[in-house]
């Protein structure tokens, strides 16, 4: 069984979004106070456990009018959602890498809630408990069992993300194999010789961020309608660009699984190249994000994704596996041997050649385990 979620956009009412917002501060209020709850319990010694702060909520429910009229699990969820970054956080620290402690959430902070088995129907419009009947626009049906139902704002919109578990499909046997140099100059070049270009949707609109960030400069009255406004525009023109960037990998990356039965690409620490001087456009490029897509899509299809070790790539040919160094100024590859060939498209290939071997060895193994 496999996870994906269901993005679809909700078109409430005025009266359905000030609920909804109202049902956000409200988790928002929770999680800081249940995170200053557990600060104290700290620095007394003393345990707090997820499950005493939920037996807390029936009292609360008493005393305030505007919890009581939230779902139940809504809150529940609220609370485990804070475990869980408490323990993620703590985990992080005994494994020693670095780790940020959980923050307190101010009001553009918060941006979800999440109903983690029921409360919700869908039958034409989107029913929710204590909510309401929401227009919603299913673009798509939805396949598998429902699981966990966010509601989630963005830039001033409303979205329901339905996450869903689903037995994927395998896709018929396919002997073609592929490898996969990703690059800044280009999005990635392929073994086969494809390249495929890189849109830099960030760089093609900071023009209009910019003027947008101005706008909002300008808008001193953090409390006016006007900077509200200067805000939503702003995070939308910067939604716009992370959608389009996240199409152009959806597409790209369900291509590649469908047309190749292997996939051989690099075992990248995007991290650390995300720290450099190149870290602007390494970020615009969403090598991370593309990898991820490609990774949890190949095995869904029975598809094979094999990572290989990035050391000398663009520097060994794929003829004669000899070492040369190149700077970066220096697109063609040209060997003794008598190969010439550009740059990428010969670290696709020593890409692809690095997998075929770590694809063999591995079925080897198998063989013997067996």
């Amino acid at each position: 069984m496999a996870r994906k979620t269901f993005k679809f956009r909700l078109y409430p009412n005025r009266q359905q979004r000030d609920t909804l917002t109202a049902t956000l501060d409200v988790c928002r209020e929770l999680y800081n106070a249940g995170l200053q709850e557990r600060i104290e319990a700290w620095k007394n010694r003393t345990p707090v456990r997820c499950y005493d702060q939920i037996n807390q909520l029936p009292d609360i429910k008493q005393v305030r009018e505007d919890v009581a009229g939230v779902f139940s699990q809504v809150l529940q969820d609220t609370l485990r959602r804070l475990d869980k970054t408490y323990k993620t956080f703590f985990g992080r620290v005994k494994r020693g890498q670095k780790a940020g402690f959980p923050r307190f959430k101010g009001r553009n902070r918060y941006d979800s809630f999440t109903y983690p088995q029921s409360g919700f129907e869908l039958n034409g419009k989107l029913q929710l408990s204590k909510i309401g009947n929401i227009k919603i626009k299913q673009h798509r049906d939805l396949e598998g069992e429902i699981k966990t139902l966010t509601i989630r704002r963005e830039a001033g919109c409303w979205y329901a993300c339905f996450s869903v578990e689903y037995q994927p499909t395998k896709l018929p046997h396919n002997s073609n194999n592929i490898g996969i140099d990703v690059g800044l100059e280009a999005f990635a070049t392929l073994s086969d010789g494809v390249r495929i270009e890189n849109h830099r949707y960030y760089k093609a609109a900071q023009a209009k961020l910019r003027r947008a960030q101005r706008k909002m400069a300008r808008r001193q009255n953090k409390k006016s309608k006007r900077r509200h406004k200067a805000i939503l525009l702003l995070q939308k023109a910067y939604q716009h660009v992370a959608n389009q960037r996240k199409d152009f990998q959806h597409k790209l990356s369900t291509q590649l699984v469908q047309n190749f039965g292997m996939i051989a690409v690099e075992d990248l620490n995007i991290k650390s190249l995300s720290a450099g001087i190149l870290a602007k456009a390494v970020h615009d490029v969403g090598w991370s994000t593309f990898l991820n897509m490609l990774a949890y899509k190949a095995e869904n299809a029975g598809r094979q994704l094999v990572k290989v070790d990035p050391k000398y790539t663009s520097q060994e040919c794929p003829n004669c596996h000899a070492l040369e160094k190149k700077p970066l100024s220096e697109r063609v590859h040209r060997c003794d041997c008598g190969l010439t060939i550009g740059r990428d498209h010969a670290a696709a290939f020593v890409i692809l050649g690095r997998g075929l071997r770590l694809q063999a060895q591995t079925m080897e193994q198998s063989v013997l385990v067996a």
